[in-house]
């Protein structure tokens, strides 16, 4: 590791360049995320509309229950770079072992409802019966298998954290091959397997996921990765309290922008299945800018806290410029090409030509928002890598409430099409990037000072 942080302060080279070869790995990262969840939507098209929309609402209720775990990745990721970086190894594979039980323990407690009352979380989305049914079962499987999504998350996080990128692209590349294609075997019953449906799709891609993260646990178990395991049950609660606290920032945004998407959700389900559908395809087809944004949103957070901690304010601020540029370049261009294509993308997802009407103009809508979504990943980014992570959360809140749900839930009301729901899209998005722009031009955000927290007791 000696070398993988300080030469992108000290070395004069090209911003561009740094800024990129930080943003891949994350971004291959999200592309093979998404590229599962938009499999999993082209799986249940050739099942019907009611079978996309249960996919999509079982995604938002599994986005929901991870987003306590993404939270804790984020503090596993500062607690075992900064002591993988100092030379302290017993102490990074401390922090990363703690963060794995303290997973293992929240993912646990989180599938209870999901196993216990799926019918009851898959009917707070106001779907016909059938299309309710059919998401409950998804739901029920996708909680199966939550213990075996925490414990990947979490190593692939602490060996990303020691600058491992490559071993977690490899185990996340076969696992994401494997859950598309057992998801796609059980979904049609394609050879000796059963004939599953929806079900199938959760229940062989979890179980394909499953099998691969315990190949991913028995290769750390053995030694054979720089990280080592501690091979005790015992947590460090001095440790675990300091995930919590780290991790207590994100986890709220988390849950904010998740709870919001599900009331959002919950508002274009009145508008029949067929919308719902629409916009569960539309997300699955413009995920795939919208985690370019993100990784250059991680990019800049690293890039602009080395800067500020090496004392260069000036850099630390022509670093997020810089990076917002590359990220509307990359989302503006990729937006453009999906609008010139957006008929044939949702032809391609679906055969019912209502939806495919649908999911044309929620296209248009959301491309139309992409250089304010830019501004939100790589200001944003820029702002918590300076420590201020209340701004960015507060931003939030006010463009998904303000600019999201109220003008929603009024179009409602006031008995609107549902293309006056997608439109407030652009709201939310344009409110979030002001705010944010405001913020960073204030440059308020560079005197903010950060005190490391004390080192725990191991």
């Amino acid at each position: 590791m000696e070398g993988e942080t300080t030469p992108a302060v000290g070395k004069r080279e090209s911003a561009s360049r740094r800024v990129w070869q930080l943003a891949w790995p994350t971004i291959i990262s999200n592309l093979l995320f998404t590229v599962v969840g938009f499999m999993h939507i082209k799986i249940a098209a050739g099942l019907g509309t009611s079978a996309v929309a249960a996919v999509t609402t079982g995604h938002r209720v599994f986005f929901l229950v991870q987003a306590i775990l993404m939270g804790l990745s984020v503090a596993a990721t500062a607690m075992v770079a900064r002591y993988w970086g100092a030379g302290e190894i017993a102490r990074a594979e401390m922090a990363s072992w703690t963060a794995l039980l303290l997973a293992l323990l929240i993912a646990a407690l989180l599938s209870v409802p999901v196993l216990l009352v799926p019918d009851s979380i898959a009917g707070l989305f106001g779907l016909d019966p059938r299309t309710t049914i059919l998401a409950a079962g998804f739901i029920f499987w996708l909680g199966v298998f939550n213990l075996f999504s925490a414990a990947n998350m979490m190593l692939a996080t602490s060996l990303r954290a020691t600058g491992d990128v490559i071993t977690p692209l490899y185990f996340l590349l076969v696992s994401s091959t494997l859950n598309v294609g057992f998801g796609f075997a059980l979904a049609f019953g394609l050879g000796p397997l059963p004939e599953m449906g929806v079900t199938g799709v959760a229940l062989g891609g979890g179980a394909a996921g499953a099998v691969v993260t315990c190949g991913f646990l028995v290769f750390w178990w053995r030694g054979n990765f720089g990280l080592k395991p501690i091979r005790r049950l015992n947590i460090d609660w001095t440790g675990a309290r300091q995930l919590v606290r780290i991790a207590t920032p994100a986890v709220t945004e988390q849950a904010v922008v998740q709870l919001a998407f599900l009331a959002f959700f919950a508002i274009i389900a009145n508008y029949g299945t067929t919308a719902y559908a629409a916009y569960g395809i539309g997300i699955s087809l413009v995920a795939f800018p919208i985690v370019i944004g993100f990784g250059f949103g991680v990019a800049t957070a690293t890039l602009v806290g080395q800067q500020l901690g090496a004392g260069r304010p000036d850099r630390a601020m022509a670093t997020g410029w810089r990076s917002l540029r590359m990220a509307l370049v990359a989302m503006i261009g990729l937006s453009i090409i999906m609008a010139w294509f957006a008929e044939e993308l949702a032809t391609f997802m679906i055969s019912d030509p209502g939806v495919i009407s649908l999911t044309v103009v929620f296209i248009y809508v959301i491309c139309l928002a992409m250089p304010m979504m830019a501004c939100d990943f790589a200001l944003a980014g820029a702002l918590r890598g300076a420590g201020d992570t209340r701004f960015p959360l507060m931003a939030t809140f006010v463009g998904i409430i303000l600019g999201r749900l109220v003008p929603a839930w009024l179009c409602t009301r006031l008995g609107l099409s549902v293309y006056w729901i997608f439109g407030v899209m652009v709201l939310d998005y344009s409110l979030k990037a002001v705010l944010l722009v405001y913020r960073y031009r204030s440059r308020k955000w560079l005197d903010l000072r950060f005190e490391p927290d004390p080192e725990p007791a191991l």
